[in-house]
């Protein structure tokens, strides 16, 4: 196998603000795809519009930008007409849960063996910062002057609703965290969905900010690897145990608390209920879940259709076209 470093999937120079939290998801795509070691031509890399959309355009890989909320549409006939391809759909939250919602959840739904990205900003940044799917009730925008008064779309909660089997989550900034869900989301067969927090320095500036830097997510987040016990804090000082049918922290040390008593992650498990409690905490008194929270294995919508399509070519007594025209009566005509 050869082996790729971060360069062979660069490409040009990316148009985005300075500081934008794409430049810094980029970065770590390419440091992902050099660490999977897939080769540049084995790659397609779909995306829709809107200021991540643009990411196709910096991949030297097969890539295409398509048209508004469409790029799940795309992804999974770009993977169904080429299963060996690892396909990459690139979304924002206004792009993949708006006019895209109805095709990023029946992706889903369908388990195509995509790698579905959603970089979530909290806000239409192409378009001049009106209110997104994902932004919180009040926000006040260019669309919504007084606040809206609409509760968000959480993207986890929709991607369990539409039965997904992976989701993970990473901050733009935090390429160690960013890599390692990537690559776990390439290595896992099926739709795999990763939220990446990232800021819009113009239009949204600081809606992440809690987790932002490395302090910050010390404090404010816990990294869930399969297999460990759910423990965090700057001295990992707290961890997470069951009370009823919910979850609490607790500090270890106090009240007979030991690592003994705190929940160990199963990405692995069936039952998504856990999963989604998890995926759904935040502050001020649970920290935001980092890291891979489901990965379950399941059939995939790509390899159903062509296992289905190889069946029905068995039992039919054509297999082409010219096998079809001699099957039923022949004449000739002179």
């Amino acid at each position: 196998m050869c082996e790729y470093t971060a360069k062979d999937y660069k490409k040009g120079q990316p148009r985005w603000c300075p500081g934008c939290g794409d430049h810094f998801f980029l970065a770590s795509l390419h440091k992902a795809m050099a660490e999977l070691g897939v080769a540049p031509h084995d790659i397609a890399v779909i995306s829709g519009i809107g200021c991540s959309s643009r990411l196709p355009y910096y991949m030297n890989t097969y890539a295409m930008q398509t048209i508004h909320g469409r790029a799940a549409a795309i992804a999974t006939g770009c993977k169904v007409a080429n299963p060996n391809l690892s396909v990459w759909q690139i979304s924002g939250d206004g792009d993949g849960l708006a006019i895209g919602g109805n095709h990023f959840i029946h992706a889903v739904r369908r388990n195509v063996d995509l790698n579905m990205i959603l970089l979530n900003n909290r806000i239409y940044g192409l378009t001049k910062g009106q209110y997104s799917p994902t932004s919180p009730r009040g926000f006040v925008s260019k669309s919504s002057p007084y606040g809206t008064v609409e509760d968000p779309f959480r993207p986890a909660e929709l991607c369990f609703g539409a039965r997904g089997r992976f989701f993970a989550r990473a901050v733009a900034t935090d390429a160690t965290g960013t890599v390692e869900i990537l690559k776990a989301a390439a290595q896992h067969k099926g739709a795999s969905v990763c939220e990446i927090l990232q800021n819009c320095v113009i239009f949204n500036n600081g809606t992440h900010d809690s987790v932002a830097t490395k302090e910050g997510r010390a404090k404010n987040a816990i990294y869930l690897r399969h297999g460990e016990p759910m423990i965090f804090g700057e001295n990992n000082e707290y961890g997470l145990m069951q009370e009823g049918f919910g979850l609490k922290v607790v500090k270890l040390g106090e009240n007979g608390v030991t690592e003994k008593d705190i929940l160990v992650h199963d990405a692995h498990c069936q039952d998504n209920t856990l999963h989604l409690k998890l995926a759904l905490m935040e502050g001020p008194d649970f920290p935001i879940a980092l890291g891979v929270i489901r990965d379950v294995e399941a059939p995939t919508y790509n390899d159903a259709v062509h296992e289905q399509i190889e069946d029905v070519k068995a039992k039919k007594p054509y297999h082409n076209f010219t096998e079809l025209l001699y099957t039923n009566d022949i004449w000739e005509v002179k």
